[in-house]
């Protein structure tokens, strides 16, 4: 067992969550989580994925292939409702990191009625004139021009 690699009293909570081949059992189901873990843990690609875990091929087809299932998904759920049955979850701990869950909200699907992007669009205009580049509060005094001296002659 490597470093990482899910431990049997973990393993023993997994694996009746997922599904067996038609077959029968496949025997290293347990070496293909371990690999899908190990990808999503280090962040690389399927690509550079160690040779203890097989070819990188078998654990990114496998694991697309669970993805589209909902595999991932029911035993997400189904591992925290034996956590939150045993009295163990506790979800005032979940949190999301926001520095890796960003998006332009036409990329989150946002829906807007009709009239609200004019009206969005005019706020931010309005709140452009709000703030000078240098932060300071816009005001209506005329700016003095770059001739003007502090006693308010002009030049000689």
């Amino acid at each position: 067992m490597a470093r990482g690699d899910l431990t049997d009293e973990q393993w023993a909570l997994i694996e009746p969550h997922l599904p067996i081949a038609a077959v029968g059992t496949v025997p290293d189901l347990r070496k293909h989580f371990n690999a899908v873990m190990w990808r999503f843990r280090a962040g690389a690609p399927w690509r550079d994925l160690p040779t203890e875990f097989g070819p990188w091929q078998s654990a990114y087809d496998r694991f697309r292939i669970r993805a589209r299932q909902g595999v991932f998904q029911q035993l997400m759920e189904a591992v925290i409702a034996q956590a939150a049955a045993r009295g163990q979850a506790d979800l005032g701990l979940v949190s999301v990191d926001s520095a890796t869950a960003r998006a332009h909200h036409h990329a989150a699907g946002m829906a807007l009625a009709p009239e609200q992007p004019a009206a969005l669009e005019a706020a931010a205009e309005a709140e452009k004139g709000v703030r000078r580049r240098d932060n300071s509060p816009k005001t209506d005094r005329p700016v003095p021009s770059a001739g003007a001296c502090a006693g308010g002659a002009g030049p000689v």
